[in-house]
């Protein structure tokens, strides 16, 4: 079969490799599964780096997230397991912690609903306590993550603002229900969250981002605001002033919702069941930007590292998908 492989670390477009190796062979409690769709997460971007919580062992194939299907042609959605990722024809996977693909998502939708709209779903309504009615203020709105936080945003009842670079990405944001987009580049986004909310500010700030996205969270975040770090996509990791949280009366939670696999695996479920009644209802989609073939699999890994994608980017095998 084809596989991407990654044989030192390094930028995406640079380390990565297709090439001819055996499939790989399930272990105790794994199924063989075929890559029906795979979803590009910046995570596999900083797996190429060496920079991820996770190092797999040289060489290893990147994709964290997949659509795929069983020997008895059922759909999946599936997290690798590593070091055979999804970035190939066949991954194996653990048979315990397999989901079905809901009905209402085609291949491509489906590989980019599990770890998104999960990391979603926890950080807002786990983590935060969301509540009908609230401000969000979603960074990277236009985001393969921020774009799921928005619309389980809206679902929830929320009154959504996005924040975003430039005006392309500001359009996605638009199309995906925000009831207010600023532009980082061009807006001052303390000072519009502050006049957009009465000078109350957001309830709930949703950041995958970190960096200056923190800082200008700490800025506008409401009296018994919540704050929730998802991630450090800018690649700076903030030092919050305490003291400030302190003064100011709101709420620093982190999400590494991977640890819910270990912690608490039936939650997981759960939470795809709510998922894809709300995939069936319409209330949310994954936003699919680009469908590429597994041959230009790692200049798409590239383009997620780099941050010029929107929405979510999915390398679909050859003849896979339907």
């Amino acid at each position: 079969m084809q596989a991407w492989r990654v044989h030192e670390n390094g930028e995406p477009g640079e380390v990565m490799r297709l090439e001819e190796v055996d499939r790989p062979t399930p272990g105790p409690g794994q199924v063989l599964l075929r890559v029906r769709a795979a979803n590009i997460n910046f995570p596999d971007a900083l797996l190429c780096r060496g920079q991820y919580q996770i190092r797999p062992p040289l060489p290893f194939t990147p994709g964290v997230e997949i659509c795929g299907e069983t020997e008895g042609g059922r759909r999946v959605i599936a997290n690798p397991a590593l070091p055979y990722g999804g970035l190939a024809e066949y991954v194996v996977a653990d048979e315990a912690a397999l989901l079905p693909a809901p009905e209402a998502l085609d291949d491509a939708e489906a590989a980019a609903l599990h770890i998104g709209y999960q990391t979603g779903v926890f950080g807002l309504h786990r983590r935060a306590r969301l509540q009908e009615g609230e401000t969000l203020l979603v960074h990277a709105a236009a985001g393969g993550v921020g774009s799921a936080a928005v619309q389980l945003g809206k679902a929830a009842g929320a009154r959504v603002i996005g924040v975003v670079g430039g005006p392309e990405k500001a359009s996605v944001a638009r199309e995906l229900g925000c009831d207010l987009v600023i532009d980082r580049r061009t807006d001052d986004i303390v000072a519009a969250v502050k006049e957009a909310t009465g000078g109350r500010g957001a309830d709930v700030i949703f950041d995958p981002v970190g960096g200056d996205a923190y800082a200008k969270s700490a800025k506008c975040v409401a009296f018994e605001g919540r704050i929730v770090i998802v991630g450090f996509a800018s690649g700076s990791v903030p030092a919050p002033a305490l003291n400030h949280a302190l003064v100011k009366n709101y709420s620093i939670v982190g999400l590494h919702w991977g640890l819910y696999a270990q912690k608490d695996p039936a939650s997981i479920a759960r939470c795809h069941e709510q998922l894809t009644k709300l995939a069936a209802q319409g209330a949310i989609k994954p936003l699919i930007s680009e469908r590429v073939p597994l041959k230009d699999a790692a200049a798409a890994v590239q383009r997620v590292a780099d941050g010029t994608t929107t929405g979510r980017v999915v390398v679909v095998p050859d003849g896979a998908a339907r």
